[in-house]
């Protein structure tokens, strides 16, 4: 019997897994797994690929490089597997694997009865009927290494294109980057542990998240993203719009609870003659706008501006601290979670908010040459 005769109750479960229309990226592998990994399909034949600028941002994003992040030790040393030869692409899908090497799964034992709050477990629990209580199995953010690798795939061929992406730390908690990104030096986010590019900002945050972590707490924050050299015409005018591709691959990331673009809420505030984006035709005879409250997308497609957002992270749920919820009967019990987590998230988000407006843009890319003749 086929699984499309099976009535409903019977079909198997599912799970969204790749990202993109012509670029696509599918991820797989768990938290405390012996791997996790991925296929990217639809990466452009004859194009010289950079292994290590790949490492290199998945060194960005890997645990245990300070004092507050996790201090799980995962050297993240990605063995691509296919679709290379000789470093040039040959259009076949590139395969990929990061194995698991420092997975402490005895310290969620006291939590493979428990719903976590705040956590996937019990919501996992209501739609499969089951859970990996190790880390959070697949909806851990271990995850997002593959997005890094999918990402820096498609970052390398945007940059052959002129198209730059860099995002930041804007916030953690109540401190607040308020600087216009002109007027930052974006080549100092790597430069200190927050990834703040004001680096007076980035030790008061720096402070404020060791405090945290020493009292068993968390604190969310907001990472920034500028992306520069995108033309106009990328993105489509009603589904698939590109903030709304942007926005849905923004909020698939762990802990993502809000996304705004250009004037984003602060727009509501202010009249419509106060958000405005002139046109004005540049020396070379191209259009460009005066102001970019628009955030460099109007229609849904974009129009040749700066694109930037801003994705709010929410504080980690599991809290080094006694809290109270119930366990997997509904008896009302105590958590004290144990193992290594990020105080906040924030930082390590950074290169995967990167990863993944890159894995956006090539695929608006992509389809974008296909709307012509």
């Amino acid at each position: 019997m086929s699984a499309l005769s099976l009535p409903i109750s019977q079909l198997p479960a599912t799970m969204s897994n790749t990202f993109g229309h012509i670029y696509r990226l599918t991820t797989f592998g768990e938290s405390h797994g012996p791997a996790i990994g991925g296929v990217i399909d639809g990466v452009p034949a004859g194009f010289r690929l950079n292994p290590e600028a790949v490492q290199h941002e998945l060194d960005r994003r890997r645990p245990g490089q300070s004092a507050i992040v996790t201090a799980r030790r995962e050297s993240d040393t990605v063995q691509l597997l296919s679709g290379l030869m000789d470093g040039v692409t040959t259009g076949a899908p590139i395969g990929f694997m990061i194995p698991n090497s420092d997975q402490h799964s005895g310290d969620y034992d006291n939590m493979a009865g428990v719903f976590r709050p705040s956590h996937a477990d019990y919501t996992y629990t209501a739609k499969y009927g089951l859970r990996d209580h190790r880390g959070g199995g697949r909806s851990s953010a271990r995850e997002t290494a593959c997005r890094v690798v999918g990402g820096a795939v498609a970052r390398q061929i945007l940059e052959s294109m002129g198209i730059t992406i860099h995002a930041y730390t804007s916030a953690v908690g109540p401190i607040s980057l308020d600087t216009d990104y002109h007027d930052l030096d974006l080549s100092l986010t790597d430069s200190n542990a927050v990834r703040c590019p004001d680096t007076d900002v980035a030790a008061s945050m720096y402070r404020l998240i060791e405090r945290i972590k020493s009292d068993g707490d968390t604190i969310g924050g907001v990472v920034t993203c500028v992306v520069s050299g995108v033309k106009a015409g990328l993105g489509e005018p009603v589904a698939d719009r590109l903030s709304a591709t942007l926005a849905s691959a923004m909020m698939s990331i762990n802990a993502a609870k809000g996304f705004e673009i250009g004037m984003g809420f602060e727009g509501a505030r202010h009249r419509g003659s106060e958000m405005m984006d002139p046109f004005e035709t540049a020396p070379d005879g191209t259009v460009v706008t005066s102001a970019n409250h628009s955030g460099g997308v109007q229609g849904g497609i974009s129009n040749g501006a700066d694109i930037c957002f801003r994705v709010a992270f929410k504080p980690v749920a599991t809290l080094l601290r006694p809290v109270d919820t119930i366990d997997c009967e509904g008896n009302r019990t105590t958590l004290k979670a144990r193992g290594r987590h990020d105080p906040c998230v924030v930082p390590r988000a950074v290169p995967v908010v990167e990863a993944m407006a890159a894995i956006t843009l090539l695929d608006a890319w992509l389809l974008n040459k296909t709307a012509r003749i």
